[in-house]
């Protein structure tokens, strides 16, 4: 951690819920959210999949990993933006306010 403290993610709320920016590795030994990190600029959720970045198959298992987390449906959970970049914008859908806090309270445990 730097001395500057923890690094906040960068969460937009919306009209059907929060868009959470997460970069992802592909290829990894496990699924699992690793933390929060700085960006260029933005706090976003560092994940990593066993999945291959193939015929969207990472992006799936992104959204089963962040559903998990967040234990949430798999269906309120979908990759919005950067489908084909390791840095996406995941759509999550229910109250904007009541995500938020879920969100940022599982981040706040990871350390």
């Amino acid at each position: 951690m730097s001395a500057a403290g923890p690094v906040a993610l960068t969460l937009r709320r919306g009209r059907h819920g929060v868009t959470l920016p997460v970069r992802l590795t592909p290829k990894a030994s496990r699924d699992e959210i690793v933390g929060v990190e700085d960006y260029a600029g933005e706090g976003v959720l560092k994940a990593r999949v066993r999945a291959l970045p193939e015929a969207g198959r990472a992006n799936a298992a992104l959204e089963t990993l962040i559903a998990r987390w967040l234990k949430l449906p798999p269906s309120s959970v979908k990759v919005a933006r950067g489908t084909k970049s390791r840095l996406k914008q995941v759509a999550i859908e229910g109250d904007a306010e009541a995500v938020s806090r879920l969100i940022e309270s599982r981040a706040a445990e990871l350390g």
